[in-house]
């Protein structure tokens, strides 16, 4: 086929200079994949069980999900059509904003942040506004306020925030929405909520029913460790989540996934208990980096923040060497995850050597 030829193909411009979702690089065999946020405990023989007895892969999933939704609007006070399923939360996420925003419209977000806003919202032919976060790596809310401008559609709040790890308190949340426009649609991605132990955070479960313009959005992918099927659940207003299903590709959430998710539900006792091992894991994680010198922002997902600025690159490129593939967002940080407990020392272990190349680094000078 001749080159020239392809390239005669008319595209959007935006989407042909749009580099697609990256996933996180997997280590050798015998080193720790800790670049994707992934729990590392294998899923419970319940859930397993379950996933095993649907069999019938020749035949579409059950598109309306209802035995999950309805689980889910019951935890969540709701009814069944305030709940919607998704592929993963970042389906929902793709759904709301394409069906909030297009051309001429503005979506708010805070940066750094979930690496997929900026393409979610350049695919649905919207503009992004980003707003730094503040020194301490927390969302910047009065920030954010101050940008909503008259083309703004959708504002997206993520905690804990990916990837630096802080959360949004309640008290920060509720004077947030009390600014913004109650036209405006707020998304709180809550991907990582399950493993908040600050008691002071925002909890979108207790938000439900009081704001119009609001939808949380939540994922059995981290907490629940179903990252391999995919799926996630949206809740908040009918007429709200009715555009979004408009805009989802039919029948994406599978059968298995939701057999998996109602069967994580039910053994939800023990899964939790799984998330507070991972909890204890971060927190002795963050306490030897802290202890190393490392700049570590309060970590309240299944992760912590290294803020390696121009290094970034050659840091990551080192914890990889070392068999530990991690995150490296250049030229902000690198985010590593909690995984197995034979991680922890060997991060920590990476770590203290590169704290100590980067101390006598002399001004100015890149590594790498």
């Amino acid at each position: 086929m001749d080159p020239q030829n392809v390239e005669r193909v008319l595209l959007r411009p935006e989407i042909a200079g749009l580099a697609a979702y990256a996933q996180g690089r997997v280590p050798a065999e015998d080193g720790f994949k800790l670049s994707s946020n992934e729990n590392p405990f294998h899923p419970l023989p319940g859930v397993l069980d379950a996933v095993r007895a649907k069999t019938a892969l020749n035949r579409y999933p059950d598109g309306a999900a209802l035995a999950l939704r309805d689980r889910l609007a019951e935890r969540f006070g709701v009814g069944t059509a305030e709940v919607h399923l998704g592929a993963g939360s970042v389906a929902l996420l793709a759904q709301l904003i394409s069906a909030a925003a297009g051309p001429g419209d503005e979506v708010l977000y805070a940066w750094r942040s979930f690496e997929a806003y900026p393409g979610l919202v350049t695919v649905a032919g919207a503009s992004s506004v980003t707003v730094p976060l503040l020194p301490d790596a927390r969302h910047d809310l009065d920030g954010m306020v101050a940008a909503i401008t008259d083309r703004t559609r959708a504002i997206i709040v993520c905690t804990p925030n990916n990837p630096t790890g802080p959360i949004v308190t309640a008290a920060e949340f509720e004077r947030f929405m009390e600014q913004v426009p109650s036209d405006r649609l707020v998304l709180l991605d809550e991907a990582y909520v399950e493993f908040v132990t600050d008691p002071g955070h925002v909890d979108g479960r207790a938000l439900i029913g009081r704001y119009p313009n609001l939808i949380v959005l939540r994922t059995f992918s981290k907490a629940y460790g179903l990252a391999g099927l995919r799926i996630g659940y949206a809740v908040g207003p009918e007429r709200l989540l009715n555009a979004a299903r408009a805009t989802a590709i039919p029948m994406s959430v599978t059968d298995t996934a939701q057999a998996a998710a109602l069967a994580s539900l039910e053994r939800e006792d023990e899964l939790l208990e799984r998330v507070a091992v991972i909890a204890e894991r971060r927190g002795r994680l963050r306490d030897g980096l802290l202890a190393q010198g490392w700049d570590v922002p309060q970590a309240q997902g299944n992760f912590v923040w290294l803020p390696t600025g121009e290094h970034t690159p050659y840091c990551a490129d080192v914890f990889f060497d070392a068999g530990l593939a991690v995150r490296g967002f250049a030229p902000y940080g690198i985010r590593v995850g909690v995984g197995e407990e034979e991680s922890v020392d060997a991060v920590l272990k990476t770590a203290e050597t590169l704290v100590e190349t980067l101390r006598k680094l002399p001004a100015g000078e890149r590594l790498g």
